[in-house]
């Protein structure tokens, strides 16, 4: 079966920084999404799969606006040790509000004396990625997952 809109794909993938090839991910599990603009995966990766089979592979190249999007500076905060939670270390998060008062994510990503800094960019935010892909799997989605926007049972979504 070929990849297409409303298609279920099964695919392991590697991720590494393009620049120093440094690996960043190696799935351990499958990764699987339903295809077709259901923004289940990058549309660079969508546009490569398109009309491809099982056994499939490919290295795309993604640029950040095509990954997880230029760094953002205005998402750095920085707060008072005596406002932050305890227990909190570097590496945890935190939820806050970003400028427009929606809800945002933040990586603690320093602790400096009465300071901690916090980032609300997704870690690879400005960085160039490699994606190895490698198709194991495409079936046909079934209603219920074309109605829901995403995959049900193994390996995806369950309600």
């Amino acid at each position: 079966m070929k990849i297409h809109k409303d298609t279920v794909v099964t695919l392991r993938y590697k991720v590494a920084d393009a620049t120093t090839s440094k690996l960043i991910e190696d799935s351990r599990e499958p990764m699987v999404y339903l295809h077709g603009g259901y923004d289940n995966t990058f549309p660079k990766i969508e546009a490569a799969l398109e009309g491809k089979e099982a056994g499939f592979q490919t290295t795309l190249h993604l640029v950040p606006g095509d990954a997880f999007g230029e760094r953002d500076e205005s998402l750095l905060r920085t707060i008072s040790k005596s406002d932050f939670p305890p227990g909190v270390k570097v590496g945890g998060q935190l939820e806050g509000r970003n400028d427009k008062g929606e809800a945002q994510v933040f990586n603690v990503v320093k602790i400096k004396g009465p300071q901690v800094i916090l980032d609300g960019n997704h870690p690879l935010a400005g960085k160039s990625l490699k994606f190895s892909l490698s198709v194991t799997g495409v079936r046909a989605a079934t209603q219920e997952e074309i109605a829901h926007r995403h995959v049900h049972g193994e390996h995806g979504h369950h309600h």
